[in-house]
């Protein structure tokens, strides 16, 4: 058996910046810390976090008066960050900052009097935090079928946004549909769709035709990661996404003599060293390493906690989960 192992893979440069985030504050604060949603969607980390003395939470009425709490690499809305300064918790944000850029971008369309369409997935911890910079003038649309419906207060003041970690092929087709619908539509000028999300789809693209099965590594809640497994499936292959090794199945691999390996933005590599070894020992698979982009992105720890940190603790780490 050969694998093709796929680079870029794994953990991206705002992933990496949040779970240092929590790293650095686990090791300032102490248990417990407090984190709104899951820091990044992946069971493995988060389980990980968790026997360390994280708390994940869904509401902030969950967390202690005055006690750290995190934002995941998700974002949140403006009314969190409120009724966190009512609670008077410590707040340190590890948003993404290529999800503050879309929050930006919302920020100012909505001054500026335009309807925003953001393309995303409904109840993605994302597209909540985006949809709270501007409630009233934001609608969320899915699919291309969606955008048929949409009434608009005025089609000539009309602009669009979309979830960072979407599959690029579904988003161009829901903008190519909204752009028919009303040609005068404004975009941001640089895309919004990550750089990280990009590569690891054009990686998928390029080499799952090299491939008779495609395992992805990353969970379900994962959106990156389920973008992935679904262009393989898009394109014949038989795709699988799952969280690590266990969860391969021995059917899957009868009569295969390729298979690809990538992961998505938030599974670390070495639930992907895991798998490469079950298949060496298994079926003496050999590696084959494919680099289709050159990724040296790195986001530096939010002010919040730079300006916690004694110096000494400021310089450079590897994230441990």
């Amino acid at each position: 058996m050969k694998i093709i192992l796929a680079n870029p893979r794994g953990f991206c440069a705002g992933v990496n910046m949040a779970i240092e985030c929590l790293e650095r504050a686990l090791e300032f604060f102490g248990p417990p810390i407090y984190v709104y949603h899951e820091i990044v969607h992946n069971k493995f980390v988060v389980e990980r976090f968790q026997k360390r003395g994280t708390v994940f939470v869904e509401s902030l009425a969950e967390v202690p008066s005055g006690a750290p709490l995190l934002y995941s690499a998700h974002g949140v809305s403006p009314q969190i960050r409120q009724e966190a300064r009512d609670r008077k918790l410590v707040a340190i944000d590890a948003t993404c900052p290529l999800v503050t850029k879309v929050h930006l971008e919302a920020v100012k369309y909505a001054r500026e009097g335009y309807t925003i369409i953001l393309i995303g997935h409904e109840g993605h911890d994302e597209v909540i935090g985006t949809m709270g910079e501007a409630p009233d003038r934001m609608i969320l649309v899915e699919t291309a079928e969606d955008v048929d419906s949409l009434e608009v207060p005025d089609p000539n003041k009309i602009a669009y946004l979309t979830q960072t970690t979407l599959s690029v092929d579904d988003a161009n087709l829901v903008i190519e549909a909204l752009r028919r619908k009303f040609p005068s539509i404004a975009n941001p000028p640089k895309d919004d769709i990550c750089y990280a999300t990009q590569n690891r789809q054009e990686a998928v693209r390029e080499l799952a035709a090299q491939a008779d099965l495609v395992l992805v590594l990353g969970s379900q809640n994962s959106s990156n990661s389920r973008r992935l497994a679904e262009i393989a499936a898009g394109m014949g292959i038989p795709a699988h996404l799952i969280d690590g090794v266990a969860e391969i199945r021995e059917e899957w691999l009868s009569g295969v003599d390729t298979v690809l390996i990538t992961a998505g933005a938030s599974a670390p590599e070495e639930v992907v060293r895991e798998c490469i070894e079950y298949l060496e020992q298994r079926h003496g698979a050999l590696i084959e390493e494919q680099t289709i982009r050159e990724e040296n992105v790195h986001f530096p720890l939010p002010k919040t906690l730079r300006d916690l940190l004694p110096a000494a603790a400021l310089s450079p780490t590897r994230a441990k989960a």
